[in-house]
């Protein structure tokens, strides 16, 4: 019995598809609302970093002049050029020279608009000329957290007008805050740097890198080439996809139970947030490479053992670099997930106040989320522009990094 034709032309087949063009047309409609809340939320995020951060790369600075012959600080110039001049200004009286200094120029109360870090740079000057210790010099020293807020907009209406007062005499300047690159942590927020928690993250990252990528590439290698498919292999299988969905602050538990507590490895340590982060990074890259590893086509692999390569010849020299793209797509993913935990990283010890950078994997340090929690968590209003200007750094760090692994990828990316 054959089947009726359809009737294109009738009214119902015109409702039915007005519906179907209906239905795709608010079906894009809602992916483009999607894709515009997303950008929406993105470009939020980004406009409330840039305005509450950027003001933390400025500093303002006070014009402070020290008479030194008529000050406490009775250093001898000739000492200074003698070679000993780190030793000279070791119990010199620089700090209280230059709250006498601010005194007497910005009259009483003027020592509280100076940063307590401001006399490390009258320091500075002198070690760089010791010749202006037997005369008057003049220095740009960084303003107190209230003053800086003040001078930029906020805080105390009476030291704003203070501000004004002093930037129409020419005593007030803003500039590039350098020494927030530089620096460390420290009490005062016009002290503060991150080139201490940078360098622990780059040490951790490192560290990280070396021990996960070997190790998770080799893993994905055996698993999906050489080892034999029975009970004990699906096991393995089963156990790396759940160590990918375990939450981090359980690592940061096994970090403390067997690197700190069992192997007494240095509590702080760039070497033991590696390894910790490297366990929670492997699974990742584990997983990725055996999906890269299966999506290369059988066909490689044939035709590399019909000209009589073996098989570790054949998944070295033509099955891993095909799948090397999708590997390193893997260990982006995975990289980036260990640059941004903190959880972790508490879990064993890296909140430790570090006024200095590590100078190894094994000396104290802290990371750059951690940084930006520890200060987040501060009373003090100067912290606020601090944690956002952080913030900003680990968004260049992490992309950064992203742009070099996509680079990589994009260079060994093999079509066929």
């Amino acid at each position: 019995m054959s089947k009726a034709p359809t009737d294109w032309r009738s009214n119902a087949m015109s409702r039915r598809l007005r519906s179907r063009y209906a239905r795709e047309k608010r079906f894009k409609a809602l992916g483009l609302a999607a894709i515009a809340v997303s950008i929406g939320f993105l470009a939020f995020l980004l406009w409330t970093m840039a305005s509450n951060g950027l003001s933390g790369f400025m500093e303002t600075q006070l014009k402070l002049a020290i008479d030194f012959p008529r000050s406490s600080l009775m250093i001898d110039p000739a000492v200074l050029r003698g070679g000993n001049a780190e030793q000279a200004l070791a119990g010199a009286e620089i700090e209280g020279a230059v709250a006498s200094a601010a005194e007497a120029e910005f009259g009483p109360g003027g020592a509280r608009l100076i940063s307590d870090a401001g006399w490390l740079r009258v320091r500075e000057g002198i070690l760089k000329n010791p010749d202006i210790v037997s005369g008057r010099a003049e220095f740009w020293i960084p303003a107190s957290g209230a003053f800086d807020i003040a001078a930029k907009g906020e805080g105390d209406p009476a030291t704003g007008a203070l501000y004004r007062r002093l930037d129409q005499s020419g005593q007030v300047r803003h500039g590039f805050n350098w020494s927030f690159l530089s620096g460390s942590d420290a009490t005062d927020a016009t002290a503060v740097g991150i080139w201490g928690a940078f360098k622990g993250s780059l040490l951790t990252m490192l560290v990280t890198i070396a021990l996960a990528f070997p190790v998770g590439v080799l893993s994905a290698v055996y698993l999906e080439e050489f080892a034999p498919r029975n009970r004990w292999t699906e096991i393995i299988e089963v156990s790396i996809n759940n160590l990918a969905a375990v939450p981090s602050i359980i690592f940061g538990l096994l970090g403390l139970a067997v690197f700190l507590n069992f192997m007494h490895l240095p509590r702080s340590a760039p070497l033991v947030g590696g390894l910790t982060l490297a366990l929670m990074t492997m699974p990742v890259i584990v997983i990725a490479g055996r999906n890269a590893i299966k999506a290369v086509p059988p066909s490689i692999r044939d035709a590399a053992l019909g000209v009589g390569a073996s098989r570790v010849q054949t998944v070295f020299h033509h099955v891993l670099p095909l799948a090397l793209p999708g590997i390193l797509t893997g260990t982006i993913i995975g990289m980036a997930r260990a640059l941004g935990e903190t959880a972790p990283l508490l879990m064993i010890g890296m909140r430790a106040f570090i006024a200095t950078p590590p100078g190894g994997i094994t000396d104290p340090a802290t990371v750059l989320p951690v940084q930006v929690f520890l200060w987040s968590d501060e009373v003090s209003r100067g912290f606020v522009e601090k944690t956002s200007a952080a913030i900003i750094v680990l968004l260049a760090f992490l992309m950064a990094m992203n742009a070099l692994a996509i680079y990589l990828r994009n260079k060994f990316e093999r079509r066929w």
